[in-house]
């Protein structure tokens, strides 16, 4: 499979790469980013930390705004983000042109339906075709972490939860907690997925908790003064179904804090520690 380097910045000691390459997953080509943190260049295979990002977002949003590099350095920690959708010529976007639905709003789910099928596969692509190819290109390990902000937080959970012993850590940042009961989500997954709301479940955090073969602690942060908390996130919702599954949950509610990267920027260290910790760092 052909790798292409778009850039590179030194940072840290360490490198922020850019690559493209073909997904036979999504029938398309991808673009991800990489930062190899300097202990890469020791020959020591490290552990990788999987971002996912939100609506409307790309691979270069987290890298440029989480200021996460510094301490990723420090701990020795890999980082990748990928791109949040399928791209490119052929690959359908929103049929009214808006920012939740398409392009940039992959959902990290399995689409079942015409004409999403033949691409929006972004929970296949994030789980095993991009690891496979980070595994087989770079020194990093299989010691994965998953995260993610907002859909990519509801992507992070729900990598996690369907696939068990696939992470070693698990994390989100104001994620969509329960899609099959918020507005995006269910533009979304009757979209994606159908009118059937019961194959809504497997790609629903508080639906998968009830199930879930798999006790993984979770590190979730919220702000209080997010706009989209009461209709689109209800976080309130996955800690309800984590004490009756009694799964391991933190949940913090963070006083004054909106959904931006200034947001994430002020936690990141928490989550990386909390990645690190689980991954053996």
């Amino acid at each position: 499979m052909t790798l292409e380097l778009l850039s590179s910045q030194k940072s840290f000691g360490g490198w922020h790469n850019r690559y493209r390459h073909h997904s036979t997953t999504l029938n398309c080509d991808m673009l991800f980013a990489m930062y190899l943190p300097p202990q890469a260049e020791e020959g020591t295979r490290l552990p990788v930390l999987y971002w996912l990002s939100g609506l409307t977002c790309t691979d270069e949003n987290f890298m440029q705004k989480a200021g996460a590099q510094r301490l990723a350095a420090e701990l020795g920690l890999v980082l990748v983000a990928p791109d949040t959708s399928p791209r490119g010529e052929g690959v359908p976007g929103d049929p009214d042109g808006a920012w939740d639905f398409g392009l940039g709003a992959g959902f990290y789910l399995n689409a079942t339906q015409e004409p999403w099928v033949q691409h929006y596969r972004m929970h296949d692509y994030v789980v095993h075709e991009l690891p496979a190819l980070i595994e087989a290109r770079f020194p990093v390990s299989d010691r994965r972490g998953v995260s993610g902000h907002s859909m990519g937080g509801h992507g992070a959970l729900v990598c996690a939860l369907r696939n068990p012993g696939r992470y070693r850590s698990l994390s989100a940042f104001a994620p969509i907690v329960n899609p099959s009961a918020c507005p995006w989500g269910e533009k979304a997954f009757s979209r994606y997925l159908g009118e059937d709301r019961e194959t809504w479940k497997d790609w629903d955090a508080c639906a998968l908790l009830a199930g879930a073969r798999e006790r993984l602690p979770i590190l979730v942060d919220q702000g209080d003064a997010d706009g989209f908390l009461a209709d689109q996130l209800k976080p309130e919702a996955l800690q309800a179904a984590a004490m009756a599954a009694g799964h391991p949950l933190t949940l913090r509610l963070q006083s004054g804090y909106d959904h931006s990267y200034y947001f994430i920027a002020s936690f990141i260290d928490d989550h990386l520690r909390h990645h690190a910790q689980a991954l053996s760092l």
